[in-house]
């Protein structure tokens, strides 16, 4: 599309840093619908790959357990506030110019790891792989909003954002042997190529221009880093509280502590501007703070699948390569819940299709919560697909539903709601996993506890359990005192599985009890909302 194209008035975009949005040939628009669903899909696909093979990616860059937990919180910290720069930066310079900055910047991080395989090359990898990422998700949902006619656009966000929820799923079908082999070459090869062939796709059908204008104040470029160094803070706090635990480790308390400092600098900042980058006004209305609620909650529960059924599996001895089936379906699913939510989509329902997708998300959760020791991928199939149907189900009507909000502010408003929902669904997935964590831990020793009280020594059972145990062993073991006690000690083994199951079960009842709120508390305000429209009337 060339610049001089003159766009008739219909056709201009409703924000300074969105693309025109012309009528194409079927032919284009097949083109941007094609790229739009690879740029969607795999924005998050590359750090999801470290994200979801953290303990076979930590060994070859010799990483501690606490140094392999930051490397997901940082992603999430750029992720989160990426928004606060990109979308005044599409405004000013364009959308190829800031898109093809980024995906350049993240090839060459990639790059720099494959000569540098250490701690701090990885943070810069994954901190540039959360930027990227940010742009990239935007980018695909501008251009799948090409493909589709005027009136239909609102659809082509909905997919994409949907299709942004598969780089999880995605990554678990990857083998673990191609990404490690030969000191994560295959890793950091997979990074490059994406973020390369991104490019490449991006030059060869670039989306038709933007209007641009100037867009950034010299008190934004405080915020911006405040709310930056900030954030990054607070994400290392979550992300690597449940591994160091909260209040055994005094950097987190400090680190807490300059985080709320930061963003509470940030925050002053903003306040009193004649033009804001964040209206916080406008995101402490109820309205908002009610989307941003649900929004959080629902992200949280879904760690119900990163976090719960993957724990439940891995504590079985299963690995990635075990779980292809699993999340195979999956993706099938979540595709499925995209496709539902396309095709129900309106302005009306966008409430109803978040209560179904909560409701969803809580009959998978409970489906999960009857797990023993025996429990294995096929048995978690129609929960996890579940589960997965409702992501997406949610995800795109959730996005859109706060974006109608936006709208009617004015454009003003956009960086102040894409990082709102931004923060949500980022940090409210990070904060799932930390709070799924801990609970679980917490309710593991709680059932190992009251395990333990109820097998004494006289016990027969218990005496017949500990020689038998020692008898497995009477091969390479003559003592009878110490098969005896590596009898105990397998016992104890067994017991811990048996409370960490029990305790996870409890973790899955929990999900399903918050999303049931969730959806009872949606529900509530769509009744309101229809008594507020019957009085308005029939007055």
């Amino acid at each position: 599309m060339s610049v001089e194209h003159a766009f008739r008035p219909e056709e201009r975009p409703l924000f300074a840093g969105s693309p025109f949005s012309p009528s194409h040939p079927a032919g284009r628009r097949l083109g941007y619908f094609a790229i739009g669903t690879f740029l969607a899909a795999t924005s998050t696909f590359g750090n999801a790959l470290t994200t979801v093979n953290t303990g076979s990616v930590a060994g070859p860059l010799g990483l501690y357990v606490a140094e392999a937990a930051a490397l997901p919180a940082i992603y999430v910290a750029m992720n989160a506030t990426a928004n606060l720069s990109l979308v005044k930066a599409r405004a000013q310079f364009g959308i190829p110019q800031v898109t093809g900055f980024f995906l350049g910047l993240y090839a060459l991080a990639a790059l720099v790891h494959f000569g540098f395989a250490s701690f701090w090359a990885a943070v810069f990898v994954r901190a540039t792989s959360g930027m990227a990422a940010a742009a990239l998700i935007t980018l695909g949902v501008y251009y799948l909003m090409q493909a589709f006619p005027p009136k239909a656009k609102p659809v082509g966000a909905v997919i994409g954002m949907g299709l942004s929820q598969l780089g999880t799923p995605l990554a678990r079908l990857v083998p673990v042997e191609v990404l490690v082999d030969n000191g994560l070459w295959g890793l950091h090869a997979i990074e490059v190529a994406l973020a390369l062939v991104s490019l490449a796709l991006i030059l060869a059908l670039p989306l038709p221009p933007s209007e641009k204008s100037t867009a950034f104040a010299p008190r934004d470029f405080l915020t911006i880093p405040l709310a930056t160094a900030g954030m990054v803070l607070l994400c290392q706090v979550i992300g690597q509280g449940r591994t160091l635990w909260w209040s055994d480790t005094p950097w987190l308390g400090m680190a807490l502590a300059a985080s709320i400092a930061l963003l509470a600098g940030a925050f002053l900042n903003e306040t009193g501007r004649r033009d804001p980058l964040v209206h916080f006004e406008w995101i402490g209305t109820w309205g908002i703070l009610r989307f941003a609620a649900v929004a959080l909650v629902l992200r949280l529960a879904l760690a119900e699948q990163s976090y719960g059924a993957v724990g439940l599996l891995t504590l079985g001895g299963l690995n990635n390569d075990q779980l292809g089936t699993l999340f195979g379906v999956v993706a099938v699913a979540m595709l499925l819940g995209i496709v539902a939510a396309a095709l129900t989509l309106s302005e009306r329902r966008l409430p109803w299709q978040v209560l179904v997708a909560a409701l969803i998300i809580a009959t998978g959760a409970w489906l999960d919560s009857d797990a023993t020791t025996l429990t294995r991928p096929a048995q978690l199939i129609l929960s996890q697909a579940l589960i997965g149907f409702g992501t997406t189900l949610f995800a795109g009507p959730a996005l859109l539903h706060g974006f109608l909000r936006m709208i009617q502010r004015g454009g003003d408003y956009l960086v102040s709601f894409v990082v709102t929902f931004s923060i949500s669904q980022n940090v409210g997935g990070l904060m799932g996993s930390a709070l799924l964590g801990s609970l679980q831990t917490i309710w593991a020793r709680n059932a190992s506890n009251t395990l333990a009280a109820d097998m004494l020594a006289s016990d027969p059972q218990v005496a017949a359990r500990i020689g038998g145990g020692g008898a497995s062993l009477a091969a390479v073991l003559v003592d009878p005192a110490q098969r005896a006690a590596q009898g105990a000690g397998l016992l104890g083994q067994a017991m811990a599985r048996e409370a960490a199951v029990i305790a996870f079960n409890d973790t899955f009842r929990f999900v399903a009890m918050l999303a049931l709120a969730t959806a009872a508390f949606i529900f509530a305000n769509i009744l309101v909302a229809r008594t507020r429209e019957k009085t308005n009337d029939r007055s």
